[in-house]
């Protein structure tokens, strides 16, 4: 899913929560699980003197659509394995939803068949990672633990009028200002961005403030200083420990518009903006530590959650995008490219958002991300039209032509993002002509896929100033190899194509099982890490640039439709 930045200024404060006692998660080691039994420390391949062999590393995944559960041993090999799709709600025209209570009995049943299918006992399990989706969030009472409402995902459009109403304010237009006058006064680049910023119905700080003005009982559990804020991984955090733990990691939290990944808390300054009380927000602890146990009652073992992750982050770990300049695409529902920037938060005025990859002990990893909304959606719709029956199909298709015979296809169902951040473009085929066949039109949808990954990756050229030195993709669309080629044609670049493609369920056990000392080291992830393929350019790239300039002009042409549409 999409995430948003937001940039604020140098002397910003940061949040300094209250504590919660036990709501707050103690540090690594020092968790006791129920019954009183400390946990005796995990060294190298020995856990409580059983062999690392014998213990295994849970990973749960849950994504935009499906909840998937791997049980991981040593080799990072998937000893277990179950799925299955998230019961999405759809109460209101733009509304998407997801029953809390229902989205945790879901992955509570994926987790034991899981474990089930692996032939094991939940006593084998070593650790437990969680990977979720981003900018999926609910309320709940502090003191019932009881849902205000239903999980509003990110997709959800019933901010729509508030965003729009916040983009044409007086207030906004004061923020742009006075950043491009800082920007002016110090020549920082974060001030330049912020002069530029907008709100999007997929920032949480949108959809939390349409909450906060629209459900009674939000405003009365804030007035009662009696409401809980938390993005998926919060909420499952806090079903698992039974109540026991509250809060967040910094993936998470820096995805979410209302942290400020420069100053490392929860915005003030974006509170205030929003009248958004900061006593709602869980605190913010690392990504890979010791969350607490979950409790016994649930599997009848209390296994040690030692990892929290966002989806995209997660799935950066599990690629092994260690170093500064490495790249991490993923084409799944959405195209998200990321790299690596080091220690240095990245400010963009093109619509790379600058998160935090992870954060471990002293360490801070940041990311700069891209992302195109509309990749295996529309190959999904593509399929739904009739365009061919099976996925696998579209490979050969767009192969037995030479071209798409002058068709252009914009994939654009939900608006463009960067570099051009145009929320009203339209999806369209442009070139049509009595000559065209569905096989054109699936070379078209495809080409599409790798232009937009060659305008994240010139935009990234072009703002980060780290030189790339690797490209690894995942994700279900890179086990189409006509995508694959003609991307790694375009950039001109290596792109590597792992064995597996659940990168961030493989990101998520990695992050728990160095946290417990199942692996010993990140220089051992990256031999476990196995690549099926490594693409290489074949083409060279001119021969390609009259198709890439005319999808070019088709993109423009389908841009401000809607805007256009209205006036009309």
């Amino acid at each position: 899913m999409p995430c948003v930045r937001w940039l604020t200024f140098n002397k910003l404060a940061c949040l300094k929560r209250p504590s919660h006692g036990s709501w707050d998660a103690p540090s690594a080691g020092s968790v006791t699980p129920p019954g009183g039994r400390a946990p005796a420390p995990v060294m190298g391949s020995l856990r409580n003197g059983v062999r690392r062999s014998e213990t295994y590393i849970l990973a749960v995944d849950v994504g935009s659509t499906s909840i998937r559960c791997h049980v991981y041993d040593p080799a990072a090999r998937i000893k277990g394995f179950s799925s299955k799709p998230i019961k999405m709600l759809y109460p209101k025209p733009g509304w998407v939803e997801v029953n809390p209570d229902a989205l945790f009995e879901q992955i509570v049943a994926v987790v034991k068949e899981a474990v089930d299918e692996s032939g094991l006992h939940m006593k084998q399990m070593a650790a437990l990672g969680i990977s979720t989706q981003r900018a999926t969030f609910v309320t709940w009472d502090k003191k019932t633990g009881r849902p205000f409402h239903n999980f509003i995902c990110w997709q959800d459009l019933r901010a729509v009028d508030l965003v729009k109403s916040w983009n044409k304010s007086l207030l906004l237009w004061v923020v742009h200002k006075s950043s491009g006058l800082l920007h002016f006064l110090t020549r920082r680049k974060r001030f330049l961005a912020a002069s530029v910023i907008h709100f999007s119905t997929q920032h949480v700080s949108m959809r939390l403030a349409w909450v906060l003005q629209n459900i009674k009982q939000v405003q009365d559990a804030v007035a009662e200083e009696n409401c809980c804020f938390g993005t998926i991984d919060t909420w499952l955090l806090y079903k698992l420990t039974n109540g026991a733990v509250f809060a967040t990691d910094y993936s998470n939290a820096s995805t979410t518009a209302i942290f400020d990944p420069y100053q490392l808390c929860w915005s003030t300054f974006l509170a205030s903006l929003l009248s958004v009380p900061l006593s709602i927000f869980p605190p913010v602890k690392d990504t890979s530590c010791n969350f607490g146990y979950i409790d016994e009652s649930i599997f009848g073992a209390p296994i040690q959650i030692m990892a929290l992750a966002a989806d995209q982050q997660a799935a950066m770990f599990g690629e092994c995008c260690f170093e500064p300049g490495s790249v991490k695409l993923t084409m799944g529902t959405g195209t998200f490219m990321s790299v690596n920037t080091g220690t240095r938060a990245h400010a963009s005025v093109t619509g790379l958002y600058p998160l935090i990859g992870w954060k471990i002990g002293s360490e801070i990893t940041y990311i700069a991300e891209g992302n195109a909304s509309d990749t295996g959606k529309v190959i999904q719709w593509a399929q739904q039209l009739g365009l061919f029956e099976d996925v696998a199909e579209t490979e050969k298709m767009a192969q037995e032509v030479q071209n798409s015979d002058g068709v252009y296809f914009v994939p654009s169902f939900s608006g463009l993002q960067a570099p051009l951040n145009d929320p009203n473009a339209c999806a369209s085929f442009m070139g049509l002509k009595p000559s065209t066949t569905k096989i054109h039109l699936v070379r078209a949808i495809l080409e599409s896929i790798a232009f937009r990954n060659k305008q994240l990756y010139d935009t990234m050229l072009k703002e980060i100033d780290i030189p790339i030195t690797s490209i690894r993709a995942d994700g279900g669309i890179c086990n189409n190899h006509f995508v694959m080629q003609l991307t790694t044609d375009l950039l001109i670049c290596d792109i590597e194509k792992p064995k597996r493609v659940d990168m961030s369920s493989l990101g998520a056990a990695f992050l728990a099982g160095l946290a417990i000392g199942y692996w010993d080291s990140r220089e051992e992830l990256k031999t476990i890490r196995s690549v099926e393929k490594i693409f290489k350019p074949h083409a060279v790239l001119h021969n390609y640039k009259p198709t890439l300039e005319n999808w070019e002009l088709a993109v423009r042409r389908s841009m401000h439709w809607y805007n256009k549409t209205k006036q009309e």
